[in-house]
C-alpha cells in the first residue's frame, strides 16, 4: 500500500515563500535526543561508528566543546529554540511552561517570510495563559514550538502518525501506542544467555527514526525549486534503549569501553550531597546488582546512534540526487547528553560533563576553506538560534544570551570577546530528598566550566570544584580543600559576573525620552 505522508495532504501554497534572495538557500536544523558529545566516530570514540555524521563534519565544522544549557529535554530546547540561559527562559523541568514573551528562532523566521516546518518534536510546555483550563494543550510537555507548522508530530506521547502507517504495515498497535517503542523480538535477552541484545520487534525500515526521515525527503524533494527550512526532531538514541535488528547486535556488549567512576557507588556518592541523593533515586542510579544488564542497554544506546547516523545519511544522498545539497545549511546538534554508567549514573542530571557536553557539527555550502575543520572554543546552545538568523541575513534579538557561530564557519580567528568557559543549570525541584529539607526555589545549580576548573555552585547546598588538569574524570571534589579556597572564591566571583551580565535584559536597551524610545548604542557585541 502506498503511504501518504501527513504533509502531503496539503497544497505547497499553503506554505509560502517570500522572495529573501536572488540565491536558493535551505536550512536543515537536526537534532538526536540524548546524543553524547564523545560519541562520534569523527570524534576518536573508541566504540561508536558514525559515517555519514563524520562525512558531514568533513564537509563542515565540528565545535568539539559545545554544551546544553541544561536537562532534561523541554528545558535544553527551550533555551535551544530562545537562544536563552534557564535562569532567563525559567522553563526549567519538563511541564514547566515556556513564557510566551520570550522569542524564538522558527518566528523570527516566520515574520521574515520563511516557513519553518517540524518533523518530530519540541517538547514546548504551552502558556496556560493561552488556553482555557481544559484544553489538551495543558495536558502535556509535549507541546509544539510557536512559529512551526508540525508537519510531521511524533513523539513518546504522540505516536498517531507513525503508527498509522505501521498499521498501514500490517503491525498490531497496542492499545497504549507508547507501548510500541517496548516490544521485543522473541527470543533470549543478552544478559540472559543470549546471543546479542534482543532487536526491537518492529523492522529498522519501519522504525520511527526511518519514518520521520522518509517523511522529510519527500519533503524536500517536492520543495526542491522552492527554499525550505526543516527541523528534523529525532528521538533516538533516548530510552527505551532497545535497538532494531541488525543495530542490536552492532556493539557486543562485553567489548565496550570501561565506565568513568569511583570504585564504588559509596565512594561516589561521599562527593556530595546531591549525588548521594541522586544515586538513592531508582531513575538515575546505573542497575548496579545488573551490571549485564547496563552494559545492554549502553550497546542498544550505541546502536541506535548508527541508526540515526544511517538515516541521516539518506537525507544528505537525498539531497545530493535532487541536486539540493550545495544550497543547504545544516546544522546537526542534541539536546543534552547521557551518564550511561559513568559515576554510576543512568540519565541526563546533576553537573558531570557526560550529561551537557553534546556534539555540533555545523555546514555551510558556501565556506569551504573551513570545511573539515574544529572549533575548540566553548559554544554552547544559547549560540544555535543565533547562528540560524544570523545565516538567513537576520538579526538576532536583543534578549538572546548567545551569539552567532557563523564567525567559525568563515575563519579560523576567534571573534573578540569570545566567553572562556562554558556555562549550564539544572533544576532538581522534582527530586526526592526524602529528610533533607531543601526549599522548593533552592533546589538547583549552576556551573562554569573552564579549560583548567570547573566549578558548581548550589543554591542550598555545599559548592564543588574539580581541577579538570589533574582530575579529568571529575572524581575528586576540591571545594572544602583550604589551598582551593581562592580557587573557589574566583569562579564564584566569575559566575556572579556571568549571571549579572545575562540578567533578563529584554528592554534593558531602550531609554524612554523626550524624542521617544531611544536605543542604547554598543548593547551587543
Amino acid at each position: 500500500m502506498h503511504f501518504q505522508a501527513p504533509w502531503q495532504s496539503f497544497s505547497a501554497t499553503n506554505y509560502p515563500h517570500s522572495e529573501r534572495s536572488k540565491a536558493l538557500l535551505n536550512i536543515l536544523f537536526v537534532t538526536a535526543d540524548q546524543w553524547r558529545g564523545d560519541c562520534l566516530s569523527v570524534r576518536d570514540h573508541p566504540c561508536v561508528r558514525t559515517p555519514h555524521l563524520d562525512a558531514l563534519a568533513r564537509a563542515g565544522v565540528v565545535f568539539a566543546a559545545h554544551y546544553a544549557q541544561a536537562s532534561p529535554c523541554g528545558p535544553s530546547r527551550a533555551t535551544m529554540h530562545t537562544g536563552l540561559y534557564l535562569m532567563n527562559h525559567r522553563s526549567v523541568t519538563n511541564g514547566t511552561p515556556l513564557d510566551r514573551r520570550h522569542r524564538n528562532w522558527a518566528q523570527v523566521m516566520r515574520a521574515a517570510g520563511w516557513n519553518p516546518v517540524l518533523f518530530g518534536y519540541t517538547d514546548t510546555s504551552a502558556d496556560p495563559r493561552d488556553y482555557p483550563s481544559d484544553h489538551p494543550a495543558l495536558r502535556t510537555y509535549e507541546g509544539i514550538l510557536p512559529g512551526l507548522d508540525a508537519l510531521v508530530h511524533v513523539n513518546l506521547g504522540d505516536t498517531a502518525a507513525w503508527c498509522e502507517r505501521l498499521a498501514q504495515l500490517g503491525y498490531a498497535v497496542p492499545a497504549d501506542p507508547t507501548r510500541i517503542y517496548y516490544q521485543k523480538a522473541a527470543g533470549t535477552e543478552w544478559e540472559d544467555g543470549g546471543a546479542t541484545p534482543l532487536p526491537l520487534a518492529i523492522a529498522a525500515a519501519d522504525h520511527d527514526t526511518r519514518f520521520l526521515t522518509d517523511c522529510v525527503i519527500d519533503y524536500v524533494t517536492e520543495q526542491r525549486n522552492r527554499p525550505w527550512c526543516v527541523h528534523l526532531s529525532l528521538l533516538r538514541p533516548h530510552p527505551p534503549w532497545i535497538a532494531p535488528a541488525p543495530y542490536n547486535a552492532m556493539y557486543p556488549p562485553h567489548q565496550l569501553p570501561p565506565y568513568v567512576r569511583a570504585a564504588t557507588p559509596e565512594a561516589e556518592a561521599a562527593q556530595h550531597p546531591w549525588l548521594a541523593a541522586a544515586l538513592g533515586q531508582t531513575d538515575t542510579r546505573l542497575p548496579i546488582v545488573a551490571p549485564d544488564k547496563a552494559r545492554r542497554l549502553q550497546a542498544s544506546y550505541y546502536g541506535l546512534m548508527s541508526e540515526v547516523d544511517d538515516n541521516l545519511g539518506r537525507l544528505f544522498a537525498a539531497l545530493e540526487e535532487t541536486g539540493q545539497w550545495h544550497d543547504t545549511f545544516i546544522v546537526f546538534t542534541s539536546d543534552h547528553g547521557e551518564q550511561m554508567g559513568d559515576h554510576w549514573m543512568l540519565g541526563k542530571a546533576g553537573y558531570f560533563d557526560q550529561s551537557y557536553h553534546v556534539p555540533l557539527i555545523i555546514r555551510d555550502p558556501t565556506a569551504t576553506e573551513r570545511h573539515g575543520s574544529t572549533v575548540t572554543e566553548f559554544t554552547e546552545h544559547v549560540d544555535v538560534m543565533p547562528t540560524l538568523l544570523d545565516r538567513v541575513g537576520l538579526s538576532t534579538p536583543v534578549e538572546c544570551d548567545g551569539r552567532s557561530l557563523c564567525p567559525f564557519l568563515r575563519s579560523d580567528d576567534t571573534p573578540p570577546g569570545w566567553r572562556t568557559e562554558a556555562h549550564w543549570e539544572y533544576d532538581f525541584r522534582d527530586m526526592q530528598w526524602g529528610d533533607v529539607e531543601i526549599p522548593l526555589h533552592g533546589r538547583s545549580l549552576c556551573v562554569l566550566r573552564g579549560a583548567r576548573h570547573k566549578y558548581v555552585h548550589f543554591a542550598a547546598l555545599p559548592p564543588v570544584l574539580f581541577d579538570l588538569e589533574c582530575d579529568p574524570d571529575e572524581l575528586c571534589n576540591l571545594a572544602a580543600e583550604p589551598d582551593h579556597a581562592t580557587v573557589v572564591a574566583q569562579c564564584a566571583q566569575q559566575m556572579l559576573n556571568w549571571r549579572m551580565q545575562h540578567a533578563e535584559h529584554g528592554m534593558t536597551n531602550l531609554r524612554l525620552s523626550l524624542d521617544g524610545v531611544v536605543t542604547r548604542a554598543g548593547f551587543r557585541w
